[in-house]
């Protein structure tokens, strides 16, 4: 479903039975439901917000808040994976907006591939998907987004991982290097709609997306390969400010405009998959098992980050110190 900019959304209880309905039986795969790709904006974003725990819906509604008013944003999507959570419950947590249109789509499950289902209501080229912890500076998302209008085949992103392959275990494992990455996140990733069509629909992946169910992990695993395997390069690191409000390491508090409303901000970072123990051992293994599913090891190493400023990088002594010379005033 498709809504216009309005100044004031109000979601009723009806509304909520509506998407659910669509997300349980429409086909996402017949293209015939889906927009002319040639009538796709290449000058703005959907934003596609993954969400399931209610401790996070103030977090959220900030969020929501912030991504609908970014002029480049053209809609938001909230993809609602918690079926327990009661209707009025997600009613009151939809914010009103002056900006883009936000739209709540309830899932009949967790499914973590529902969050790359392709959707009739995305009029974009390119989409933004993000987890509802990740909290960006709009300059840092704007950059990204320059980016991926340079380098649209490939993945953007803020959270960069590896793949490597172990000799001693002679086999592939999930890691971090300093001077290369070959993954980035959907923590906060860009990427082109059309990739969700290839991830939910390709038939050769029936068995990878199977996977990502069984361990409801690795779903941005699995679309990295996919980036690779149609785009033939590595993605693209972004540097900027983007708050990880749900990295178990966090020990500051919420902004003050919504930490009154959550009693528990400990819950904030509870949820989310990266506290397992086995994580990363886990994510190691879907590595292994996607590249003998798909016959191939796609995955690209890149090198380097974009920064927003190229100031220069000569040391100057000033008062006994070395300062970069940008700094200094003459």
């Amino acid at each position: 479903m498709i809504r216009k900019p309005i100044s004031i959304i109000v979601v009723a209880l009806h509304l909520f039975t509506v998407a659910a309905a669509t997300a349980i039986g429409s086909d996402h795969c017949d293209i015939g439901s889906l927009p002319d790709p040639r009538t796709l904006r290449p000058d703005r974003l959907t934003v596609l917000i993954s969400g399931y725990s209610e401790h996070r819906l103030p977090l959220l509604r900030s969020l929501t808040t912030l991504y609908s008013s970014l002029p480049y944003v053209a809609a938001v999507l909230i993809l609602w994976g918690n079926p327990q959570t009661p209707s009025e419950t997600l009613t009151a947590a939809i914010p009103t907006s002056d900006g883009a249109p936000i739209s709540l789509i309830r899932h009949p499950d967790s499914s973590l591939n529902a969050r790359f289902l392709p959707r009739a209501a995305i009029r974009t080229r390119a989409v933004a998907v993000c987890d509802d912890d990740i909290d960006p500076d709009p300059d840092a998302l704007a950059l990204a987004f320059s980016q991926w209008l340079a380098h649209e085949r490939a993945l953007i992103g803020f959270f960069a991982r590896s793949h490597a392959f172990d000799l001693e275990s002679k086999t592939w494992i999930y890691t971090v290097h300093r001077d290369r990455y070959s993954i980035v996140l959907t923590k906060l990733m860009i990427l082109r709609t059309e990739y969700l069509q290839r991830y939910s629909c390709w038939s050769e992946l029936r068995e990878a997306r199977g996977l990502v169910e069984r361990e409801r992990n690795c779903e941005d695993i699995l679309m990295n390969f996919v980036a690779a395997m149609e785009g033939g390069e590595g993605p693209v690191l972004v540097q900027g400010k983007v708050r990880d409000w749900g990295d178990p390491r966090n020990n500051g508090t919420l902004p003050a405009s919504i930490s009154g409303e959550i009693e528990d901000q400990e819950e904030i970072r509870r949820v989310g998959l990266s506290i397992r123990r086995d994580h990363w051992k886990r994510r190691g293994e879907c590595i292994r098992e996607f590249h003998w599913m798909l016959g191939v090891m796609p995955l690209r190493y890149s090198y380097g980050k974009v920064v927003e400023g190229a100031g220069e990088q000569g040391l100057c002594n000033k008062g006994g110190k070395l300062v970069y010379c940008d700094n200094q005033h003459y």
